[in-house]
């Protein structure tokens, strides 16, 4: 899943695709790297982002879809809002990514259900603003496989396919890198409750904690925590790079095969 961000802020590439052009040319390139699925959202989600409205998540997604639209196996939108959902479905998106897996718009879920809809519900305890302010956890393994599993059920209770769901432990969002850590080394549990995991890792601040690298020097963190997250039992994964991801990718299953 290839990152489309068309936002001013996002914490790595904000600013760099704005422009609706500027954001499909980087689709295509994405596309033509080996993404499978473009993930394209108008709304940051950084820890300490500010809220955007729908008219302006609007201005910003809808164009960068529908000149997306085709191109690649799927088009993800990563929103929360009904109303942009709405129109990046009606744009050519397939999937709808939310972040708060369901519960910040009550319409969200209807909708995704009456327009047969593919959905990847996030774990993220608060919110962008909150989320980081001391995240604490029992077990959290057990507290997020608990969580996806309730929201799952929520899910298909509003009658979504459940086939069409799948599900993101949230790295880096509400957690600190022990808790993402552990995460990572758990994936097996949430992969228990049946359904494809997602996994984005991709130039996180939990790596530059961790090496002390810049956002843009994150490279090796990222297909590290990638390919160590397909081995625990991720099915997808979010990846700003692409290419250099795609092969990494490649050369592994080449020589688990062999």
């Amino acid at each position: 899943m290839g990152v489309v961000n068309v936002t001013p802020d996002s914490f790595s590439d904000g600013g760099m695709y704005l422009d609706p052009a500027a954001a499909i040319a980087h689709g295509r390139e994405l596309a033509g790297d080996g993404a499978a699925i473009l993930d394209v959202g108008g709304e940051s989600s950084r820890p300490g982002a500010a809220p955007v409205g729908v008219a302006e998540e609007l201005r910003r997604v809808e164009p960068v879809v529908a000149g997306l639209a085709g191109i690649t196996e799927a088009i993800s939108v990563d929103t929360s809002k009904a109303t942009v959902a709405a129109a990046a479905l009606d744009a050519g998106a397939s999937i709808v990514n939310d972040v708060t897996a369901l519960r910040g718009d009550p319409e969200m879920a209807a909708l995704v259900a009456d327009r047969r809809a593919g959905v990847v519900l996030m774990h993220m305890a608060g919110d962008p603003r909150t989320m980081q302010v001391n995240p604490e956890y029992g077990d959290v393994v057990a507290e997020v496989r608990d969580f996806l599993a309730a929201r799952l059920e929520a899910a298909v209770a509003a009658g979504i396919d459940e086939s069409r769901i799948w599900l993101d432990p949230g790295i880096g969002f509400g957690k600190t890198d022990r808790h993402n850590f552990e995460l990572l080394r758990g994936l097996g549990e949430l992969a228990t409750l049946g359904r494809p995991i997602l996994v984005g890792t991709s130039r996180k601040s939990f790596i530059g904690r961790t090496d002390g690298s810049a956002t843009d020097h994150r490279l090796g963190g990222t297909i590290a925590t990638s390919i160590l997250a397909v081995g625990a039992g991720a099915s997808v994964l979010r990846i700003h790079d692409v290419r250099e991801m795609s092969q990494a990718l490649t050369m592994s299953a080449a020589i688990l095969d062999s």
